[in-house]
């Protein structure tokens, strides 16, 4: 049996659920400059993976050999680490040698945090071993990205206790009712882990709260605001079995599972039932005393600039949340302020070459409303600038009623790598307007965003640690900039219309996301924020100016995923426009960035760099 190590790689949740917005530094190395003929895009993250030519010496096969082997067992030891990650990763684990494991949500602490940093030093050490030189194209990609992500990873020691895994709308406490009332039953034993996981839960959520009151006690609590916010959040879930969507989405999950008797099924909601009213409920609601209890606890009701490293810890997550290839925050603060204000400039000249656009604004309809119908639109309009795909399942489901106040206006739920047919898109029906936002919302989540670059990469690409690495700027920003991509379709808007909301959704954007830096890293309290907002959009609601705030005081760098990648990807494209010209294609661009896969902008250049030079 190998070794379990645990890498941590953090918010496994996000990997699996890919939200719509309403929401490293990569170790040196050199990438091959050598083209692939044989690949349109100029670029293959699987080029030399089948064929082994006969003059490679021994050495040579010996260091790729052992790579693939080590992130081989390197993925199969983090997928084994929690049962969620493993189910929603695997549909069939046994095929891939795993069958025994732990039918259980784990812990939250820090001790596991530098656990987990101890283990990622190991790795580092086991990675230093293998001579880069000698592996395939594709392989030194994943070397590069997998050290990136060690390195990153390694800026947070000493700062374990500065993670939170609560907040009111993206915490633990929100997210994980979804993945659980979404957990597919593909045989009995499945059945038999969910109801081992339900029963778990108060468990899982006790080592929250004795890690949210080790950061009360050193002086990293949760204030006041935040606390009540979360609090609210979880009422929703204080439903006994009679009336939980949970038991709802059991009973329909239980009906899919062939071989059980009626009496067998009788059997299994019973147990349901009696875990959500033993265990689901309880969870919920001691996490909400225990929270109530810490209140007065933590006197920071601010960013992370007030605690003692918070600044320190927020340059850590800009670099994790967004790899961005920029080389501190002020040098991205003024790309983002400059392309923020670039959008202004051409929100301007288009009012003033046509006026009634600003009214327009307010009264607009997209020409669909009914989300397959859309995804069929989407998918035959892409046909001129994205790589086909077909073949794929997706299910349109609403967030159900009791939670749409506490969950993003629509998420994609990621599928197993064994078992890609199995899509699920969420739309919460009471934020999202079918007529104003549900186009470009599909083409966020569905194709050619979430849904599409997913199916796309996994089919293309063998390494499957690269699939469970997760890189939300890459994956954010490909799903925003393919968002605005959909304003410019023959979508029912007028002429104008589309590039207007195009630049207004990028520019209101890049003001949530300069927010957050102003908030987390140059201090930034309530009253700047208002101020802020009051020039820039008229707003004086101090509702409304709180709610943004403790959005993104509550969820750091959250905003700077999408809004980064988003200027990632542009730059990348403003740079091969200008330097292809006529030769640009819009088709091989997109083509290049989805064979390269998740990975940090900072790698993601030079590769960039490379294949223009290969044009």
């Amino acid at each position: 049996m190998r070794q379990k190590k645990h890498i941590y790689f953090q918010y496994l949740l996000s990997l699996i659920l890919v939200i719509c917005l309403a929401a490293g530094c990569a170790a040196p190395f050199s990438p091959q400059s050598q083209k692939d003929s044989h690949e349109t895009s100029g670029f293959s993250p699987e080029n030399g993976s089948e064929a082994v030519p006969e003059h490679y010496d021994k050495n040579t096969l010996k260091a790729q050999q052992d790579f693939d082997q080590l992130t081989e067992d390197l993925f199969l030891d983090e997928v084994s680490q929690s049962l969620i990650t493993l189910h929603y990763t695997l549909a069939d684990p046994a095929a891939y040698g795993i069958t025994d494991y732990e039918a259980a949500l784990g812990t939250v602490s820090a001790e596991d945090s530098r656990q987990a940093l101890s283990d990622i030093i190991s790795l580092k050490l086991q990675l230093n071993e293998i001579d880069s030189r000698l592996l395939r194209k594709d392989q030194l990609l994943t070397y590069t990205i997998l050290s990136s992500y060690l390195n990153t990873a390694l800026k947070s020691e000493g700062m374990e206790l500065y993670d939170q895994p609560l907040s009111s709308s993206l915490g633990i406490q929100a997210q994980l009712p979804i993945l659980l009332s979404e957990y597919a039953f593909y045989s009995r034993r499945d059945v038999e882990d969910y109801l081992s996981l339900l029963s778990s839960i108060d468990t899982y959520y006790e080592s929250i709260l004795a890690f949210e009151k080790e950061r009360s006690q050193a002086g990293l609590g949760l204030c006041d605001t935040a606390i009540d916010r979360i609090a609210d959040s979880c009422k929703a879930y204080l439903l006994d079995a009679d009336h939980s969507f949970m038991a709802e989405t059991f009973t329909e999950r239980l009906n899919q599972v062939e071989g059980l008797t009626d009496e067998e099924k009788k059997e299994y909601i019973s147990k349901n039932h009696k875990a959500i009213n033993e265990n689901f409920v309880p969870a919920y609601q001691n996490l909400m005393d225990g929270l109530i209890a810490l209140k007065g606890t933590g006197t920071n009701d601010k960013g992370l600039y007030y605690f003692p490293e918070g600044r320190r810890y927020y340059e850590y997550l800009v670099n994790a949340s967004t790899g961005t290839s920029y080389k501190d925050i002020p040098s991205l603060k003024k790309a983002m302020s400059d392309q923020m204000m670039d959008d202004l400039t051409a929100m301007d000249e288009l009012l003033t070459e046509d006026p009634s656009l600003a009214e327009k604004m307010y009264s607009y309809s997209f020409r669909l409303t009914d989300p397959d119908t859309i995804l069929e639109d989407l998918k035959h309009q892409c046909q001129k600038d994205f790589p086909a795909i077909s073949d794929y399942v997706c299910s349109i489901k609403p967030v159900p009623s009791a939670l749409e106040p506490v969950l993003s206006p629509a998420f994609y739920l990621t599928v197993p790598i064994d078992r890609p047919q199995d899509n699920s898109i969420y739309i919460n029906n009471g934020t999202t307007d079918s007529a104003r936002s549900l186009y470009s919302t599909m083409a966020h989540e569905g194709y050619p965003g979430h849904m599409y670059q997913t199916l796309y990469f996994n089919r293309n690409n063998k390494c499957n640690l690269r699939k469970l690495l997760s890189f939300n700027s890459y994956s954010e920003g490909w799903a925003t900039y393919v968002e605005y991509y959909s304003y410019r379709l023959d979508n029912g808007l007028e002429p104008g219309l589309g590039d207007l909301l195009q630049h207004n959704s990028a520019f209101t954007l890049a003001l949530y996301a300069i927010l957050d830096v102003n908030i987390h890293y140059e201090g930034w309290d309530i009253k700047q924020v208002g101020d802020y907002l009051n020039q820039y959009f008229r707003i004086n609601d101090p509702s409304v100016i709180t709610s943004i705030y403790y959005d993104i005081a509550e969820n750091p760098a959250n905003y700077l995923e999408y809004y980064v990648g988003y200027l990632e990807i542009l730059n990348l494209q403003r740079e091969a426009m200008k330097t292809l010209g006529s030769r640009y294609s819009a088709m091989e661009f997109n083509r290049f960035l989805l064979d390269i896969g998740p990975a940090p902008f900072s790698v993601i250049k030079p590769y960039f760099t490379e294949w223009l030079v290969g044009r």
